[in-house]
């Protein structure tokens, strides 16, 4: 159960083409959202959909796949943890990100 604490399964697709950035240090990162959808009925019995996006980072080898082979609308399932973090923006106010760090990624569909 230990590998259980911080762990994010989703499946969804790309809403825009991965931006992928290098790093000075040689490092590589990919930054991309992905699309859930879940679905429910109302009061008068009509089909919801409800959508959900999430903030997906990856970095090294796995940001190396996603630069040549995902795309924007693409299925993909990603395999993380959950992360936020904390930044001042341009007037002083501090801002938060709730990101999944993707580990392992999976290309879906045709």
């Amino acid at each position: 159960m230990n590998t259980l604490k911080n762990k994010v399964q989703l499946i969804g697709n790309l809403g825009q083409e991965p931006e992928i950035v290098n790093l000075e240090s040689g490092k590589k990162l990919a930054k991309f959202s992905i699309a859930t959808n879940d679905y429910y009925y109302d009061k008068k019995g009509d089909k919801i959909t409800d959508t959900q996006w999430h903030n997906i980072i990856a970095w090294g080898k796995t940001a190396d796949i996603i630069e040549k082979y995902v795309n924007k609308g693409q299925e993909i399932a990603v395999e993380g943890k959950l992360t936020t973090r904390s930044y001042e923006d341009s007037e002083g106010k501090k801002r938060y990100v709730t990101e999944v760090v993707c580990n392992e990624l999976l290309m879906l569909g045709k």
